[in-house]
């Protein structure tokens, strides 16, 4: 019988904090964007995460208030609490 391992990103906050960790890594455009793109990369092929943990970490995020995340979905920032995070 086999077993499933536990993914690393399955918990919302993980994932959350893992896409904090690739934001802080991204180079901010324009104003402190970070666009979408290039998190989104780099947490679903680098980090091995699944479109499902990426939502999910989001929106832990963006529930949190450490990252703001424009209503057009191409970019995000940091928010003044995520900020201090890597202070």
């Amino acid at each position: 019988m086999k077993y499933a391992a536990p993914r690393p990103l399955s918990d919302p906050e993980k994932a959350a904090r893992k896409l904090l960790e690739i934001a802080n890594a991204t180079e901010a455009v324009q104003d402190g964007r970070i666009f979408i793109e290039t998190i989104n990369g780099q947490f679903l092929f680098k980090e091995g995460g699944t479109p499902e943990e990426y939502s999910a970490g989001l929106a832990c995020a963006v529930a949190k208030g450490w990252l703001w995340k424009h209503e057009s979905g191409t970019y995000v920032k940091f928010a003044p609490v995520g900020a201090e995070m890597f202070a």
